[in-house]
């Protein structure tokens, strides 16, 4: 591959967007700049895409776009009679723009589009997909990731991401197009007035917010509460479904962050807008002063995950982990059904594998079947699918990851932020009528099961030298698998890339789950450390378990285990 031939040309021809035609003129002559955005491909898989916006082959822009939806294009008219998409967007710079431009490529191919009128949040596509029955589905969003990144991702008709199979045949037609000659286009004005693109409309959300209102549990309780919130869409799409969400079960007073409020992909006031990171309550905070909420809620800018803070007792603001929250939605959902006699006796609930093993404990103490599944939501809406496909819908009960992503109910087959504020704040209600708050209750399960101490380290490795260096750690960590770390014996280690357990007494046991790259150690006292690479951003995960009586001990034992992650990642 001539990289210098690859940048003349896309000089020369990118000419459908003037900000990359700047943008190149600017990098002339700058080697490494050239080499970054032109010395691969932007990959497709299972996410989709994702990347920093700009131009080359490295970077989200219409051309990467529309080479992208060309392929998705050539893939549904081999495999579907008559084939259909739903698109969606977020916030983003450039978000609407690469939306339509899309929806031009896939009516160019025969393929009826229902497109949303205005920025949605990524569960409201999952759901327009099942709502409308189309053989696709396309959100343009980089989730939780820094402004200068977009995305692209793909979702089959059930409502969930594409499968490693279908991502792969996709990825094939895409490598057949040619980014400037290979794509065929219409004008999207024209299309919307040929019926080949179609807006959809506030009633559709309306019947999905209908669904999600139907996950409430104790309406009369949360109208009585008087619940005080402050919410922060993050300049994201959450701003208007969440609102209308709170409002409709009896949540009056909330308090939204006017600087967050309206959507705006710069992000000025939270440059990484992710409901993980302190940062993006700050405003939040200040605001509180004068407010005393019993809550703080910020979905992130596609409105697919939900973070919360919390006053304990002494008024001091507590920011809660995404395990946490986990656990106690599912404890309050199950405690609550049963004593209302609605929880089946076949009841399901589900994780990803890397989040707090206290799910476990606590779905066990209700007699609920329990699942641990590979990471990404797929998975969960995969399993939700197969148990409506044998009459069972309604055994499912909740669905999370420890990233600060839930779903209850089986209207959307990806994590929803709406459906999970809605139950956040209806928890909150809740037990605010019974004298407590979340800190409350999260001790409360912490002195029944045990202190589960949960840490993500995340370690980014940028361009083309970081690829190869997280495959080398990967592959070190293969080749000489460590007998202990941080001083506790592994007593099994699991490579799911080889579908198989190695115990330290040399049985081994195959792993029925698809295949990924994951290195999982389970360590003595019931300890672990899991190491991923993201599939989405250029970091590898350690995810850390540590398990003590205390919450002391176990922070204790936690930062050694971050000590040892770090020196992997050396």
């Amino acid at each position: 591959m001539d990289i210098n031939a690859l940048y003349n040309e896309w000089l020369e021809k990118a000419t459908g967007d003037p900000d990359l035609k700047t943008e190149l003129e600017s990098i002339k002559g700058n080697d490494e700049e050239i080499l970054d955005r032109f010395y691969r491909s932007l990959e497709f898989g299972t996410a989709g895409l994702r990347g920093v916006i700009g131009a080359g082959t490295n970077r989200m822009n219409i051309y990467t776009v529309g080479r992208a939806t060309q392929g998705l294009s050539d893939f549904l008219n081999k495999n579907y009679e008559n084939p259909s998409i739903a698109i969606g967007y977020d916030s983003r710079i450039k978000s609407e723009y690469f939306s339509r431009e899309a929806a031009s490529i896939l009516a160019a191919n025969g393929i009826k589009v229902y497109i949303y009128e205005e920025l949605e949040p990524t569960p409201c596509l999952s759901f327009a997909i099942r709502y409308f029955k189309t053989s696709s589905g396309i959100i343009l969003t980089a989730s939780h990731n820094p402004a200068k990144y977009n995305g692209y991702k793909c979702y089959n008709p059930k409502g969930y991401q594409m499968t490693d199979e279908e991502a792969a045949e996709t990825y094939d037609f895409i490598q057949k197009v040619d980014y400037f000659t290979g794509i065929k286009k219409v004008d999207f004005d024209e299309a919307v007035k040929e019926g080949k693109i179609e807006f959809i409309g506030q009633e559709v959300i309306d019947v999905f917010l209908d669904e999600v209102q139907k996950q409430c549990i104790n309406p009369e309780i949360v109208k009585e509460a008087d619940l005080k919130v402050i919410y922060t869409p993050l300049n994201g799409t959450g701003n208007k479904p969440v609102r209308a969400i709170l409002d409709r079960i009896g949540i009056k007073k909330v308090y939204v962050v006017p600087e967050q409020e309206n959507p705006d992909g710069n992000f000025p006031t939270c440059p990484f807008p992710n409901p993980e990171i302190k940062q993006v309550f700050e405003i939040g905070l200040e605001m509180n002063k004068n407010i005393g909420a019993d809550i703080l809620l910020a979905t992130d800018p596609d409105c697919d995950r939900v973070g919360i803070a919390v006053p304990d007792k002494s008024g001091e603001l507590v920011l809660m982990s995404g395990n946490e929250v986990g656990a106690m939605l599912l404890n309050y959902i199950l405690s609550e059904r049963k004593a209302k006699g609605t929880l089946p006796a076949t009841a399901v609930a589900v994780k990803s594998f890397v989040s707090t093993d206290l799910a476990e404990v606590i779905a066990k103490k209700y007699n609920c079947t329990f699942k641990n599944l590979l990471t990404g939501f797929k998975y969960i809406g995969e399993l939700i699918t197969n148990l409506e496909s044998e009459g069972r819908a309604d055994d499912f009960v909740m669905g999370f990851e420890e990233s600060y992503g839930y779903l209850a109910g089986t209207h959307a087959r990806d994590k929803d932020a709406v459906v999970a504020s809605m139950l956040i704040c209806e928890m909150a209600a809740f037990y605010k009528s019974k004298g407590m708050n979340l800190v409350d209750v999260m001790n409360s399960l912490y002195d029944e099961f045990g202190y589960y101490g949960n840490v993500v380290q995340s370690y980014t490795f940028e361009g083309a030298a970081g690829m190869e260096k997280m495959a080398g750690i990967m592959d070190s960590l293969r080749a000489d698998t460590p007998k202990e770390i941080a001083g506790l014996k592994v007593t099994a280690v699991s490579d799911y890339m080889s579908s198989e357990t190695v115990f330290t007494d040399g049985s081994k046991e195959v792993i029925e789950l698809p295949k990924s790259n994951v290195l999982a150690f389970a360590l003595e006292g019931g300890n672990k450390m899991i190491v991923r690479p993201s599939g989405t951003e250029p970091k590898i995960k350690a995810y850390i378990t540590a398990i003590g009586d205390s919450k002391e001990s176990a922070k204790a034992l936690s930062e050694k285990l971050i000590a040892a992650a770090d020196e992997f990642m050396k």
